[in-house]
């Protein structure tokens, strides 16, 4: 396998002025959570889920070569645990009758599912997306790859990176780890110096010559309605912000891990990994997965209750979400985050799921005497 691949280290003189910042103690700060409505309701992190679970069950059906695509419910009754769903496979079938059309299949009358013609259209339409978007698609696999340490990350790490792999003609590969799990690395290295969300943002802003991101780089703040910060931390946020900002792409190998720049870089590093995400959040849980992969602290999970105004934590359906704050509540003109082009699809996703909700309540409406 080829080596991990990592950018050119921070410049000696930008070190050198840095030692003594990135060895002061770590401070700790404790800042109120305070519910935001706005971000508690967003539909496409909140159905996110079962989001997913509809989309693999959607890749299976499509490839049947049963008329209408239809599969009988033995097909995948065995999977709620590869699917992640904590009922029955047929259960959450027939919680979707927008997508999935349930009818008595040819043999020993068992129940067999197919998708509607509205689901069908979804997805041929999110088959032409990925077509269209593939390079991007693959560069953004690309980027987490770059970020691990390993240079090599889960195919499992996510959606996107197991159908970017399929559309990558070569540019992913997958290999074994000696653990029996499928992992995908990237073929060959980057043949020019990748900038973090933050770095391109910064550049829109800077004025004067150069294409040189600056060295001290703010996050982009986002209190929440009514928060109230006491004295001392604001003097230790605005601290904060002036602190060198090292790249995830960059080697991080020579920082204190203790240090001020590594709690920035934590911080930088989870930014940039929600940036990445198809609406910009993922559950905490799966980031512990890539904890190793992405050199993250034990607590990492810190960086989140330390910087409420960057991340939101979500917390529904016994599931903690992190939340990026900035493309909810930020400017798009100033922000260096691109819009992921599947959004926009996820979207009709979840009006289509809100659309079995009216089916299901107008037939329980029917039953009623």
């Amino acid at each position: 396998m080829s080596p991990p691949f990592r950018q050119r280290d921070t410049p000696a003189a930008a070190t050198a002025s840095c030692c003594c910042i990135q060895m002061s103690p770590y401070v700790v700060v404790k800042m109120k959570r305070k519910k935001d409505p706005s971000l508690d309701g967003i539909e496409v992190i909140n159905r996110s889920k079962d989001l997913r679970v509809i989309s693999s069950l959607m890749t299976i059906m499509m490839a049947s070569p049963e008329p209408g695509n239809a599969i009988p419910i033995s097909a995948v009754s065995k999977m709620d645990r590869i699917l992640e769903i904590p009922t029955r496979v047929a259960t959450f079938l027939r919680r979707y009758p927008s997508f999935f059309e349930e009818f008595v299949g040819p043999q020993h009358n068992l129940p067999w599912f197919k998708p509607t013609d509205a689901a069908a259209e979804l997805h041929g339409e999110e088959q032409l997306l990925f077509e269209q978007h593939q390079e991007e698609l693959v560069d953004r696999v690309k980027r987490l790859i770059f970020i691990a340490g390993d240079a090599v990350v889960p195919r499992s790490a996510g959606d996107f990176t197991k159908r970017a792999e399929e559309f990558s003609q070569g540019k992913l590969r997958l290999v074994e780890v000696g653990d029996g799990v499928k992992w995908l690395t990237a073929a060959g290295s980057a043949e020019e110096r990748i900038l973090s969300a933050l770095q391109r943002a910064a550049l829109k802003k800077k004025t004067g010559d150069g294409s040189e991101p600056p060295s001290a780089i703010a996050f982009p703040l986002f209190p929440s309605k009514g928060v109230r910060l006491k004295q001392k931390i604001i003097a230790w946020l605005e601290d904060f912000q002036r602190i060198p900002y090292i790249s995830p792409y960059e080697d991080s190998s020579s920082l204190h891990r203790s240090g001020r720049i590594a709690e920035k870089r934590l911080a930088g590093v989870l930014h940039e990994l929600l940036s990445l995400f198809m609406d910009n959040s993922a559950e905490r849980r799966k980031i512990l997965c890539l904890r190793k992969h992405l050199g993250l602290s034990q607590k990492f999970y810190k960086a989140f209750e330390h910087h409420p105004h960057v991340f939101y934590l979500l917390l529904k359906n016994n599931t903690c979400t992190v939340v990026l704050k900035e493309p909810y509540c930020g400017s798009a003109a100033e922000s260096g985050i691109e819009p992921h082009p599947l959004l926009d699809l996820r979207k009709k996703f979840v009006r289509l799921m809100i659309a079995s909700e009216l089916i299901l309540r107008e037939r329980r409406g029917r039953r009623r005497p």
